[in-house]
């Protein structure tokens, strides 16, 4: 039996600086990974998508600039491209891998499997410590459709391993994976059809939101299907076959399930699981099991590198005994479409149903003069306020780069300042910013 100060089962953006620091504070850590060190973010999720779409939208705005009268013949070089997608993520798994031999944690190329509440089996080997913390993220779900699991289907986890470029691609999924991921093919030059089984794209966002991305997907040329069920796939060895209830079928070269996730439970844990299969925690990570703490996405929370990263700063300030929680802070993210989802906060449905007495803002894209100039004015500002607090509550923001401009709202809520300091706020001209302070001027 080996024995530790601390357990990390898990090297992704929690997992890993959590070991490093523990172990540069003198503590003896061992850190388990079955897979490639770094998790999802590293390997199959924001670095390898980002540096795709980086690639792939760069293409379709010089497409798009026929609308300013630039004309331009695009060519991608679809190998090259993502042979530098999986340049990089060699490059920052390597990163991962120095820092922690660096911090002098013991790094177990194995599955970690629990023996007991408070010993792990791995490699043949044993292992024990009065703290082990589990951040063992989560993988691609699978729907259960008949003759699915028979073919060559792509996922999140192997949709970068790619070395030709499909004529048509199938995307199953209107999740922000999906879109991403079928709209960075469209803008490569691929057919793409996206088939969603809900009524509209991003269900969970805001009904003018997926317009807005419906419209822009159909202007890249991209076709939508909605309502979509799908009774069985097939794969003749070079096409996909899908048929769907009504009879009718679509037939492509690759087929990019995205679908959802599912969290990686470790084996012979005895966690209490909440209802939708993660880890059941309390407000500072404790699981059912005494000494046991379980972070990101394997614990339920939302499902970003970011909060993964926020997560790791938390444990580690509780485990020396600090006041940190998992619900202390401002919670924002982006959808990298184009046009991009920035969301902070609550929607104005979210703001009603907790009880506030909330009233929400909007102003149109068009309406802003750097829109305009740039021909970018698909989307829109909302804001939401609580009246009698008049502090800001959330926002939506669809447009060009929202991603970075929630921040500017994210920043005025960890504050706790009210929409009258955005107001009185002296924004430069012209930008995208600009229009953030006449948003709230409505409500003068």
């Amino acid at each position: 039996m080996k024995t530790y100060d601390l357990i990390v089962i898990g090297s992704g953006q929690g997992g890993s600086p959590l070991a490093s620091k523990q172990a540069k504070g003198g503590k003896r850590v061992a850190l388990f990974e079955r897979k490639a060190l770094g998790g999802t973010c590293v390997n199959t999720g924001c670095t390898p998508s980002k540096a795709f779409l980086a690639s792939a939208h760069r293409a379709g705005r010089a497409r798009l600039g026929a609308a300013l009268h630039v004309h331009a013949d695009v060519r991608v070089d679809f190998p090259a491209v993502m042979d530098r997608v999986r340049g990089l993520v060699g490059d920052w798994r390597s990163g991962v891998e120095k820092k922690l031999a660096d911090s002098k944690v013991d790094v177990i190329m194995h599955e970690a499997a629990f023996s007991s509440p408070t010993t792990i089996e791995a490699g043949g080997e044993s292992y024990t410590a009065p703290v082990i913390v589990i951040n063992t993220g989560a993988r691609p779900s699978i729907p259960s459709i008949a003759g699915l699991a028979q073919t060559p289907y792509l996922t999140s986890d192997n949709f970068f391993e790619q070395t030709t470029m499909p004529q048509r691609l199938a995307v199953i999924g209107g999740g922000y994976i999906g879109l991403e991921l079928g709209q960075g093919m469209a803008r490569c030059g691929v057919s793409v059809h996206i088939i969603d089984n809900d009524d509209r794209l991003l269900a969970r966002e805001e009904r003018d939101a997926s317009e807005v991305l419906e419209r822009a997907f159909l202007a890249d040329g991209m076709t939508i299907q909605h309502d979509a069920r799908i009774t069985r796939v097939a794969h003749d060895g070079s096409i996909f076959t899908i048929t769907f209830a009504d009879g009718s079928t679509r037939t492509a070269e690759a087929l990019l399930v995205a679908t959802g996730r599912t969290p990686n439970i470790p084996r012979g844990s005895t966690f209490q699981l909440a209802k939708n299969g993660t880890i059941e925690i309390d407000d500072r990570f404790a699981t059912s099991v005494p000494g046991v703490y379980a972070i990101a996405d394997v614990a339920g929370q939302p499902q970003f590198t970011h909060v993964s990263w926020e997560d790791y700063r938390r444990i580690d300030d509780i485990l020396a005994g600090g006041t940190r929680s998992r619900n202390d802070r401002v919670l924002g993210y982006a959808v990298f479409t184009d046009p991009q989802v920035g969301r902070v906060g609550m929607t104005l449905d979210d703001a009603l149903a907790a009880g506030h007495d909330a009233i929400a803002v909007t102003l149109q894209l068009e309406d802003d003069a750097r829109a305009t100039e740039w021909a970018e004015t698909e989307g829109f500002y909302r804001i939401v306020i609580d009246r009698k607090t008049e502090k800001i509550l959330g926002a939506t923001l669809v447009g060009y780069e929202t991603g970075e401009l929630v921040h500017v709202i994210l920043a005025h809520m960890e504050a706790g300042s009210t929409w009258r300091v955005l107001e009185r706020s002296v924004h430069i001209h012209p930008t995208y910013a600009e229009a953030l302070p006449t948003l709230v001027r409505q409500l003068l």
